[in-house]
């Protein structure tokens, strides 16, 4: 038998409610000898099978997937607010001394000065890095606080899949991976803002897909391409996959300086990417 040559995987889900079955896994092989990268698996639709949990049919998924190298990603947050888990006796946002709070509040007073309305922050719903995605890069971004009324299921579920995994995770989160990569690939800012679209979201995705596919740095099978561009959930998979990749190859953004060290961070490609 032939030995098998070493390679890393990057695994990316793209989680939607336990109780749905719109939960998406890819994943990505990399063959440092021969500087190749396959998404040799993506798994569509998972939920609830023949009474079996959702979660655990993931978890198992997972497990067997699992390699001696392994990264993992999910585009859904894998921390709560800090005033979640804080103990001190709460002064209020004004007073409060917290890092991540201060941090928060010295934010959005800078913002105040340019930006009209400003709305004030909540650090028991929100986080740092939301706060800092919101407007802190060359495009704006709209995303749902770790415990708002969109995210707030999903957090809960990515906390509860954490216990079991006993894995080091990174959190992902698509529309800005889009956005980054997007435009290190030279895709138009139109698809990329409306990829996640019913009506126009199918074109942008396949630009993408173009684009990526030019590069010739992942081979993807035609059947698993037309997947990618005809479903969102599956395109966010591999998106999720393809960050925590180029984290493995240094090329997402570090914290910028002054962002509370301890703070949880979103992985994300650096504006230019060395392919």
């Amino acid at each position: 038998m032939a030995e098998q040559l070493p390679f890393h995987r990057f695994i990316g889900i793209s989680l939607a409610g336990g109780k749905t079955h719109k939960t998406s896994l890819a994943v990505l092989d990399y063959f440092p000898s021969h500087e190749k990268v396959f998404l040799s698996k993506i798994i569509t639709g998972m939920g609830e099978l023949d009474g079996v949990s959702g979660d655990d049919l993931l978890l198992e998924e997972i497990k067997d997937l699992k390699s001696k190298k392994t990264h993992v990603g999910l585009d859904v947050p894998l921390t709560l607010p800090r005033c979640i888990t804080c103990k001190i006796a709460c002064p209020g946002i004004e007073a409060c001394k917290v890092k991540e709070v201060v941090w928060m509040r010295n934010y959005h007073n800078k913002r105040s000065k340019t930006k009209r309305p400003n709305k004030l922050f909540t650090p028991y719903t929100e986080r740092c890095i939301e706060t800092f995605l919101t407007d802190g890069l060359e495009e704006p971004f709209n995303l749902s606080h770790s415990l708002g009324a969109n995210a707030a299921p999903l957090t809960a579920r990515s906390l509860f899949l954490q216990k079991r995994l006993k894995l080091s995770l990174s959190e992902v989160q698509p529309k800005v991976s889009v956005w980054r990569i997007g435009r290190s690939l030279k895709v138009a800012k139109g698809h990329l803002r409306l990829y996640r679209q019913s009506a126009s979201g199918e074109e942008g995705r396949l630009a993408f897909m173009n684009a990526l596919s030019e590069k010739k740095k992942i081979f993807i099978y035609q059947q698993d391409f037309k997947k990618l561009v005809s479903s969102h959930i599956d395109f966010d998979a591999l998106v999720v996959a393809l960050t925590i990749y180029l984290k493995f190859h240094g090329q997402c953004e570090e914290k910028p300086k002054g962002f509370p060290q301890k703070s949880a961070w979103i992985e994300f490609p650096k504006k230019k990417i060395e392919w």
